[in-house]
C-alpha cells in the first residue's frame, strides 16, 4: 500500500506539474513587457505617395511655413481626427487652406477681401459657414469644411481639386491641385506628431 500510495501521489504531482507547465505560460504575465507589449507606441511614418492616390495634377507649388502656419496645419490635422476622418481628408483640407489663405488665419482684408471671406478656408458668414468668430477659429473652420466634404458622395475617389471645389465652390476650381504634394508631405510629417 505504501508503494501504491507513493505512485498515486507522484502521479498526481506529475499531472499538476505538467498541467502547470501547459497552462502556466498561457496565463503567466511577466512584469517586463515584451517587444509586442512595449509601453512606448511605435509610430509609423506615413508615405506621402500613398496620400496622393491619383497622383498630383499639374505643376506643384510649395511655400515655406512659419510657426503660425505650422500650428494651423496641426490644428487641421487634430480637427480631422476629431471628425473621425482619415489622412486623405487632412490632405484635402490642408491643400484647400494652402490655396485659400496660404494657411494663414485671415481676418477681413478690406478692399482686398473677396466679399466677406475669412479664416483658413476663406469661408463666408453670409454663405452660412458661421460667424466671423467661428470661421476664424481653425478647429471650427476645419470641422465646417469637413462636414461639407463628408456630404460629397465619393470624395475619397475624386481628384483632390474636384473634392475641394465641390465644397468650396471657388471661382478658380483647378487651383487646389497645385498644393496636393505639399499637403501630403505635411500630413505625413505631422499626422503622428
Amino acid at each position: 500500500m505504501n508503494t501504491m500510495l507513493r505512485k498515486s501521489i507522484l502521479g498526481i504531482a506529475g499531472l499538476t506539474v505538467a498541467g502547470g507547465l501547459a497552462a502556466g505560460p498561457l496565463n503567466h504575465q511577466d512584469a517586463t513587457p515584451g517587444p509586442r507589449e512595449s509601453a512606448v507606441a511605435v509610430q509609423t511614418k506615413l508615405d506621402p505617395a500613398a496620400l496622393v492616390p491619383h497622383g498630383v495634377q499639374g505643376a506643384q507649388s510649395r511655400i515655406d511655413l512659419d510657426d503660425e502656419q505650422t500650428a494651423n496645419v496641426k490644428a487641421i490635422i487634430a480637427a480631422t481626427k476629431k471628425a473621425g476622418m482619415d489622412e486623405r481628408a487632412a490632405v484635402v483640407s490642408i491643400a484647400t487652406a494652402l490655396q485659400e489663405s496660404k494657411l494663414e488665419n485671415l481676418g477681413h482684408l478690406g478692399d482686398r477681401n473677396d466679399h466677406d471671406s475669412q479664416g483658413l478656408f476663406q469661408q463666408r458668414p453670409s454663405s452660412g459657414w458661421g460667424t466671423v468668430e467661428q470661421i476664424t477659429d481653425p478647429e471650427y473652420a476645419t470641422l465646417a469644411f469637413l462636414k461639407g466634404l463628408k456630404q460629397v458622395d465619393g470624395w475619397q475617389d475624386m481628384p483632390l481639386t474636384r473634392a475641394a471645389q465641390t465644397v468650396q465652390v471657388s471661382a478658380y476650381p483647378d487651383h487646389y491641385a497645385q498644393w496636393e504634394q505639399q499637403a501630403a508631405d505635411l500630413v505625413a510629417q505631422h499626422w503622428n506628431g
